[in-house]
């Protein structure tokens, strides 16, 4: 079974869309027979993705730093829960269990992660697709900075491409999946 790591965020946002959307996301990650691989929290929209997937009769695997466990409430129904040391750890963790990456609306914590995995791909650490869940053009901004990276000629055209942003979970999901996938094991300590 393949899987897929969703970034988002220990809290819902302010409008209703970003819960709504993320319920579609997990009906479309069951549907698709991928298995999710997320931060281990049951709270804000990491609590909801993991919830919808579990209803829905998925499998769930959480990775959750022993530090945050009672802050993000650790969820207590995960197929999986891996509690590790440090954040460094879980985010090597969660790429090595998985062979996609989608961001959906999150905190500063949600855009460090898939920049970080981003980074790696174009550091050819590896070659998983990376996506964004565009989400009421919550990431409008950061799509407009990455395009003027690549126009000032720091970010290359093919790599500013690999990013995929739709606004559509199922739209997303298909284009990821069709992507060229290599497989590393154990790629980052």
């Amino acid at each position: 079974m393949k899987s897929i790591a969703i970034f988002c965020g220990s809290n819902f946002g302010n409008d209703p869309i970003y819960t709504e959307a993320t319920k579609e996301l997990a009906h479309c990650i069951v549907k698709n027979d991928l298995r999710l691989v997320y931060g281990g929290a049951s709270v804000g929209l990491m609590g909801v993705v993991a919830d919808q997937v579990l209803a829905l009769g998925g499998q769930v695997v959480g990775v959750l730093p022993e530090k945050l466990r009672d802050r993000e409430v650790g969820h207590k129904n995960l197929t999986e829960l891996h509690i590790v040391s440090t954040m460094h750890e879980r985010k090597a963790m969660m790429a090595n269990l998985s062979d996609y990456f989608v961001a959906i609306p999150g905190g500063i914590g949600t855009l460090e992660e898939i920049i970080e995995v981003f980074t790696w791909a174009q550091l050819g650490l590896h070659a998983k697709p990376c996506g964004i869940l565009n989400i009421n053009g919550f990431y409008d901004k950061l799509h407009d900075l990455l395009l003027s990276m690549c126009q000032q000629g720091f970010l290359s055209d093919p790599q500013y491409r690999s990013l995929i942003f739709d606004n559509d979970p199922g739209r997303l999901l298909d284009t990821l999946m069709r992507q060229q996938v290599t497989y590393h094991s154990k790629w980052v300590k």
